[in-house]
């Protein structure tokens, strides 16, 4: 058959079943009578209610309700929302690296020599000490957490352990997995998406991510309890800069007010914004779940206390336990080789095998 023929053809079959549909539109004899009324309509309902089954046939299934509606009617904006956090994942690490840097270069440049100059000198050895190993903690965990991969399930393998799948990757997912939607591809143990590393925290990066709340917080609390004295000295030198006539102030010691003035304000409110997310986390690690986990608890909590029962988490090891879990630890020494010092060793298990424990004896370790 032609093309031009077959193409004919399928314009004509189309127009068919065109004219099959309206027939029912069309009056028959007898139809203006109650009864042709009563066909009529009879015809209208059956005809619009096989419409809106066939229209519900293209999308309906046993699974669909209200929120599957709305997953799909806000598609467009976690489209828009995924996208835009991907590409400001690249400006927030950009970010948290000029800020850092410029802490670094202030306290070199105005801080350290003060502090040097008028000292003790048991006080000098201390903020040595103390100021480089935080630099160092800080910078070593942020690097880490943001190359480091969270861990994905095996794409070659089909016989690992799963507890479901994916709905997006169509693949099976291991106890702890999630989808991440900014990624598209499951997590291990996943946490949550962080902008600020431009990287998903999961499995094998949730102690570098953690570690570097920590040290953050503390590198901040440091700074801003170091450089109390000068920045109130340096607000009261600013605030001299209006009286007439004004002091006479050198470049380099304007430069150092209004720097120091900047370093107390950043480091300060970064040590109660990070403080609290770092306090969060360690909540959630001694309860021995996730971000994503958490909410997911609530409600099956909320579920089984409506039915008289009380919700366990089966991951919970015990506080002390879920923490060694996290950092490693398997000697004492380890606490001090591990937690205290830059450490790249790997977390316990491969993030697809999990210790469940459905009983306790110790009502403590709850």
């Amino acid at each position: 058959m032609r093309v031009g023929s077959s193409w004919r053809w399928q314009l004509s079959r189309a127009m068919r079943l065109s004219l099959r549909w309206c027939r029912p539109w069309r009056p028959q004899r007898g139809g203006r009578g109650p009864e042709g009324k009563g066909r009529l309509s009879g015809r209208f309902l059956e005809l619009w209610s096989y419409g809106k089954l066939l229209l519900r046939s293209l999308y309906y299934n046993s699974l669909s309700n209200s929120d599957t509606l709305l997953d799909c009617v806000f598609e467009p904006v976690y489209w828009i929302v995924d996208n835009v956090t991907r590409w400001f994942g690249v400006v927030f690490v950009c970010l948290v690296v000029l800020l850092t840097s410029s802490v670094v270069v202030i306290v070199y440049l105005f801080v350290l020599p003060t502090i040097l100059s008028t000292y003790a000198l048991h006080w000098i050895v201390w903020h040595l000490g103390c100021g480089h190993w935080l630099l160092v903690m800080v910078v070593f965990h942020y690097y880490k957490a943001t190359t480091t991969s969270p861990g994905h399930p095996p794409k070659d393998k089909l016989h690992i352990p799963s507890v479901s799948i994916c709905k997006k990757c169509i693949t099976p997912k291991p106890p702890r997995t999630h989808h991440c939607s900014i990624c598209d591809i499951c997590v291990l143990k996943m946490d949550h998406h962080c902008p600020w590393l431009n990287n998903c925290v999961g499995h094998f990066n949730h102690r570098y991510f953690f570690s570097f709340c920590l040290f953050m917080t503390l590198g901040c609390v440091y700074c801003s309890i170091s450089s109390k004295d000068l920045f109130l000295d340096s607000y009261e030198a600013i605030e001299s800069y209006y009286q007439t006539p004004p002091p006479d102030y050198t470049f380099r010691e304007t430069a150092a007010h209004k720097s120091i003035v900047f370093l107390w304000v950043l480091t300060s409110s970064v040590a109660v914004a990070l403080g609290g997310l770092t306090l969060w986390h360690a909540i959630l690690i001694s309860r021995g779940e996730t971000s994503v986990e958490r909410h997911i608890n609530r409600k099956e909590a909320n579920r089984l206390r409506d039915k008289g029962k009380v919700f366990r988490n089966p991951y919970h090891q015990g506080k002390m336990n879920n923490w060694k879990l996290l950092f490693g630890v398997e000697e004492t020494r380890h606490w001090f080789t591990r937690v205290l010092l830059p450490s790249s060793h790997l977390p316990s298990g491969d993030g697809m095998m999990w210790d469940y424990i459905f009983a306790r004896r110790d009502p403590m370790a709850i």
